[in-house]
């Protein structure tokens, strides 16, 4: 799956999550930039995240993804296993 395509399914999963059909992720977007991405929203996209994509991040990737293009990259990455 290309980088794109991750993209837009993360997009995907975070317009359900939030019910707003106008967010966009961008590689570089973090939480700061999507209104009512919170703590507890961003939990569940994780889980949703590791659903999806059949993967299972640790605590310390999760607490230290910066922008939406991290969380592309350890996708990639199949990382962690």
């Amino acid at each position: 799956m290309t980088e794109q395509k991750t993209l837009a399914t993360l997009t995907l999963i975070l317009r359900d999550l939030l019910g707003d059909n106008n967010i966009d992720l961008t590689m570089q977007t973090t939480r700061d930039d999507v209104p009512g991405w919170d703590s507890f929203t961003y939990v569940n996209f994780i889980v949703a995240v590791e659903a999806e994509f059949r993967v299972k991040f640790r605590i310390a990737d999760v607490e230290s993804f910066s922008d939406a293009g991290a969380i592309v990259a350890a996708i990639a990455a199949g990382r962690p296993r």
